[in-house]
């Protein structure tokens, strides 16, 4: 029997889609959807409501929970990745409230900055474990990783371990279909080219019917930008570097040196910047889903519309070798974007179909926009150097990088920071070893 195992299974809207999807493959029919979650309530709630779904769609496919991690993971041909290492409380926490006491402040911390850091050293650890029961128990599997920090756990899972890796995020594939609906476009019909790395991608082309559809774009962004709205950041950034860029404001304000600055707090104003915006979205998941947990866990008549997740398309082009384009996360080996490092992750065109996945060559991206990508990936490949070596200095050197906190902080309150935040999370992220760099504050 083929078996689709769900790391994470504990997040039941996001299990919800992404599996709810696979029961719309007539292809998987029979597989078995094997779920497995440290939280065995989560575990147990995400269970009931998939065999509801399964029995509101009439899907002919085998829903099972699992305690015993190598046991779920046991066989299986597809793993999907949806884990959150620490949670809201005490990890996320930490990750905002200790920079704040230095004046740094983020939005969303998940990506890089110092909460992006923070996040990939507790979880890196975690999926190095997984690797090594995939690699016993499912050696061929394909683990499709939908875990933040998407570019550094890929990397992290590409480069030091033998699982076929492919990260899969949600921006690329709304990118345009958000900008068209702002800006009153009419999506239909277009044709676009869109890479770079995960959360700063690049909407290289788009075009109709062989029309430039660039101008006008921006012509409207201009206009827009005359009154408050939610993409500000983005716009901005497009007229001044040309193009724009797949993942929302909040999250690229946060990527970039030039929006969160404590000399200009009027910025926050002009750009209209969530501060503190992903702690106050978990604040609101946690209460939504109190109040709506009964209506998806116990609900008999649970219905599902098939996503825009690439998960489901991925496994389906493989199982039916039917090709399935996809915006994926993969190494950049023979230079996939030729003016990015081999070491990165890169978000390029990819291909599935029964030989598996297949990037696409891009080239060259336009320099100023490598130039903007190289900034975030020194941060991503020194993180993975601290979680490799344990070597503190590594760790320090990602976080003085990092283009938005090297903009705000000095040196010496960078390390000093950094040495708070390994206190604060404790036994969340390996033990590091002491440092000949010292903080003079």
């Amino acid at each position: 029997m083929s078996k689709i195992t769900f790391i994470g299974a504990g997040s039941t809207v996001f299990a919800k889609n992404v599996l709810g999807d696979c029961m719309f493959v007539p292809a998987l029919a029979g597989f078995e959807f094997a779920l497995f979650d440290i939280d065995e309530q989560r575990l147990k709630e995400s269970e009931s409501m998939l065999r509801n779904l399964k029995e509101s769609l009439q899907a002919t496919v085998i829903v099972k929970a699992y305690t015993d991690r190598k046991e779920a993971l046991r066989g299986a041909k597809y793993i999907i990745n949806a884990i959150q290492v620490g949670g809201y409380e005490p990890s996320t926490v930490i990750d905002f409230d200790i920079p704040k006491k230095y004046g740094l402040r983020q939005t969303i911390a998940d990506t890089i900055g110092i909460g992006g850091i923070f996040r990939s050293l507790r979880t890196i650890p975690v999926m190095w474990d997984f690797a090594k029961d995939i690699e016993e128990v499912c050696p061929d599997a394909l683990f499709l990783n939908y875990t933040n920090p998407m570019a550094t756990l890929t990397g992290a899972m590409l480069r030091y371990t033998n699982v076929n890796t492919v990260g899969l995020c949600h921006s690329v594939q709304v990118c345009t279909e958000h900008l068209f609906e702002s800006l009153g476009m009419d999506h239909d019909g277009i044709e676009e080219k869109i890479a770079g790395i995960n959360h700063m991608a690049w909407l290289l082309e788009v075009k109709r019917n062989g029309k430039d559809l660039y101008p006008e774009i921006k012509r409207r962004a201009r206009e827009k930008q005359q009154t408050k709205h939610d993409d500000m950041v983005r716009f901005e950034l497009m007229d001044k570097f040309g193009y724009y860029v797949t993942e929302s404001s909040e999250h690229n304000a946060e990527y970039h040196p030039y929006f969160i600055k404590g000399n200009y707090p009027e910025l926050i104003e002009k750009f209209n910047i969530p501060l503190d915006e992903y702690p106050r979205r978990c604040v609101e998941q946690i209460e939504r889903w109190e109040k709506m947990r009964d209506d998806i866990v116990n609900n008999s008549q649970l219905t599902h519309t098939r996503s825009h997740e690439y998960g489901s398309r991925i496994i389906e082009a493989i199982e039916t070798n039917v090709p399935f384009k996809f915006g994926g996360n993969v190494l950049n080996t023979g230079r996939l974007i030729s003016n990015l490092p081999q070491k990165a992750v890169v978000e390029v065109p990819c291909v599935a179909d029964r030989s598996g996945i297949t990037p696409c060559y891009v080239g060259d991206l336009p320099e100023q926009l490598a130039a903007l990508n190289r900034t975030n990936i020194n941060t991503q490949l020194l993180t993975i150097e601290a979680a490799v070596t344990k070597n503190r200095e590594h760790l320090y050197q990602a976080a003085m990088l990092d283009p938005h906190t090297a903009a705000e902080l000095s040196m010496d309150d960078i390390i000093a920071m950094c040495d708070e935040l390994i206190e604060a999370h404790g036994d969340w992220i390996p033990k590091f070893e002491s440092s000949k760099i010292v903080s003079l504050t």
